[in-house]
């Protein structure tokens, strides 16, 4: 009687271990990537951008490319949605795709990255 019941807990705790394992491995399937364009022109704003995001809820990783202006963000699809990351990078001060970088924190930005500047 006790190898069964012994038996059964250990078949229901390795069912449940796996059923979490799975379910692990399906939240992380749920990341996407986006790519942004944005309003950067410098180094400083590309450190302002990918540190402004890194500890946002869902934002996984943060990659800014100066040349093409495009900012790369991998998010976990369950937290946060393209909406949502392009509002973040609109309140850092920069442009993000269709939506304009917000006005104050736009005009707290250094001279060095505010986009009406020649690029340097």
């Amino acid at each position: 009687m006790k190898t069964k019941k012994v038996f059964l807990k250990s078949f229901v705790l390795i069912i449940s271990m796996v059923f979490m394992a799975n379910q692990g491995f399906s939240q992380e399937k749920k990341a996407a990537v986006i790519k942004i364009k944005t309003s950067v022109v410098c180094g400083m704003c590309k450190d302002r951008v990918e540190q402004g995001l890194a500890y946002e809820k869902g934002i996984k990783d943060v990659k800014v490319d100066l040349e093409t202006k495009t900012t790369t963000v991998r998010y976990a699809a369950l937290k946060t949605n393209p909406d949502q990351i392009r509002k973040m990078i609109s309140k850092l001060g920069y442009d993000a795709d269709s939506i304009p970088a917000d006005k104050v924190a736009y005009s707290k930005l250094p001279a060095c990255c505010k986009k009406d500047v020649p690029k340097h």
